[in-house]
């Protein structure tokens, strides 16, 4: 699965406001503008175009466009997103998808999705149960990937409490090999999966992101990172800093396909 495009969205001014529950102090947002610009530029490094939203102060958490839409090669839909304060985020990346995907579908009222919940393993779905993803939505999530002819499996993560999504403890390395941290490694949905355990300690580095020929890694995991490097990634560490304190990771940052 190549990428060839992505949507990006750079912080707001108020991005300190956000939803966080890292309790590592706010974000610098100078810094936080230095590093997704470092990002953008990696990913077009790497072969992708780029859309670029303008950012929104009425949308402090809109750079973390993942959780806004789900995206495949046969097509794409809009989520619920289950922070409330999120929902105006879908408007504007729904406009900016229509434009490569005129049949976008949505995630209807009761359900609610949050993309960092939902884990393509090529073609395959893990969709993750949690505090932003209900049962109803993964339910509406798995029936729409079942037309596009993807085979989906629900994973609860709701008695995780150190995964705010799925994919902040799950990613997919390509083939059937899983990056995981804490209790997902163990868990029954991943039977018949080779799942690789992050290092003790490095948790949010489980959250990385396969585009092309390289694995976006957030810097400053070096265990996982010598871990990957043997097993014949080419690493590309990425600084994470400042988005790692509103709760966001490497895969939220754009939305690729």
């Amino acid at each position: 699965m190549r990428f060839t495009h992505a949507i990006v969205r750079p912080p707001p001014t108020t991005f300190a406001t956000g939803i966080s529950r890292s309790g590592l102090g706010p974000p610098d947002l100078g810094l936080a503008l230095e590093q997704h610009d470092a990002y953008c530029r990696i990913l077009e490094r790497l072969g992708l175009s780029l859309v670029r939203l303008a950012s929104d102060p009425e949308l402090p958490d809109s750079t973390f466009v993942e959780d806004a839409a789900i995206v495949t090669s046969a097509g794409a839909i809009l989520t619920r997103p289950g922070a409330g304060s999120r929902a105006g985020e879908v408007a504007t990346l729904g406009a900016a998808l229509r434009l490569s995907f005129p049949e976008l579908e949505e995630i209807t009222a009761p359900g609610t999705v949050d993309g960092g919940d939902v884990c393509q393993a090529g073609e395959h779905f893990f969709i993750g149960v949690s505090e932003r993803t209900n049962s109803e939505g993964a339910a509406q999530l798995a029936r729409w990937l079942a037309r596009l002819r993807f085979s989906s499996s629900v994973v609860d993560i709701r008695a995780m409490p150190r995964l705010l999504h799925l994919k902040t403890g799950l990613s997919w390395l390509g083939r059937r090999r899983l990056l995981a941290a804490g209790e997902v490694v163990d868990h029954e949905v991943l039977r018949g999966w080779e799942s690789v355990r992050v290092p003790d300690g490095e948790g949010y580095a489980a959250n990385c992101v396969r585009v092309n020929d390289a694995l976006l890694l957030a810097e400053g995991f070096p265990g996982t990172g010598a871990m990957l490097a043997g097993l014949g990634y080419e690493v590309v560490p990425v600084a994470m800093s400042e988005f790692r304190k509103m709760d966001g990771g490497l895969s939220c940052l754009s939305v690729r396909w």
